[in-house]
This record gives C-alpha cells, structure tokens and sequence, in this order.
C-alpha cells in the first residue's frame, strides 16, 4: 500500500535558456498542453494571470477518462518558483528554477497533501489508495516527459 510519504515526486532537468526565458513559459499554463502528456490545455479562469490567487481550470486525458480540475497559483516568484493547489489544497505542483550552468535548473515537484488523501477516501473508500497510486504512477512517469519536452520549447525560444 502506498503511503502519504510516497506520494510525491521531483524531477530535474538542466536548461540552456535563463530562469526568466524558464519562468515565462512555465508560469504560462496557457502553454501547458504543449509538454503535457495528461493535461491537454489550461484556461485562465480568475484573477491576473500567473500572479498568486489566479485560479486557472486545466483538461485531463488519459485513455480511461477525460476530467477537469481547478487550480489556484500559490507561489508566483518570477525567475525562481511558480507554484499550485489543484482543488482545495489536494496536490502541490510546484517549479523551482536556479541559474546554474549558464542557463537554469529547473526543478518540478508534485506532492498529494493530506486534504488530497482525504479528498480521496471520500470519493473512492476503499478504492482510494489505489487511485492515488495511479496518479502516483502517472506523475512519476509523466515528470521526465514533461521537462524534456519544456527543456526543448525554452531552448528553442531562447536562441
């Protein structure tokens, strides 16, 4: 069984562009569907876009289903850290970007909080843990994707 300590996961990809060319894209998640292999596109829904308090919606698709979700900017740190909740408090997606190599670290985390597991428990009981599992799973494999793919746009933006 999965416990609360398993789920999360950091991944880091070393980029040729700087933390400010890094930043822009990741804190557009208009964007997001371009490295995305679940999350399809995302849409600004209130507040100043990428500014913390902006709540944005994002489209999930896997081959078992199709969901929304709605999440909420907590870190907007230009340069340095840009940061959500999806739901009220259930995961933690989070990117950190350090100059380094003349160009930036880029550093994405995901972390289901205890709110996410309760969230869980209520809508699939028994159920719960192996669902957590499968976006466990699904992050773990989707993280190194998803970087290499911004690692790509960014230095393709930057030259």
């Amino acid at each position: 069984m999965t416990q609360l300590e398993d789920l999360r996961n950091t991944e880091t990809v070393q980029v040729a562009a700087s933390p400010e060319v890094v930043y822009a894209l990741v804190s557009d998640v208009s964007r997001t569907g371009e490295w995305s292999p679940t999350c399809r596109e995302c849409r600004w829904e209130e507040g100043e876009p990428a500014t913390v308090g902006a709540v944005f919606v994002g489209r999930n698709e896997t081959p078992e289903r199709t969901w929304e979700t709605r999440s909420r900017v907590v870190v907007a740190d230009p340069g340095t850290a840009f940061a959500w909740h999806v739901g009220e408090g259930f995961v933690h997606w989070r990117y950190e970007l350090e100059a380094a190599d003349g160009g930036t670290r880029l550093t994405q985390r995901w972390e289901v909080l205890p709110a996410g597991v309760e969230r869980f428990e209520e809508l699939y009981g028994e159920e719960a843990w192996t669902q957590l599992e499968q976006r466990r799973r699904s992050a773990v494999d989707d993280m190194p994707l998803s970087l290499a793919t911004i690692k790509a746009i960014a230095e393709r933006d930057a030259s």
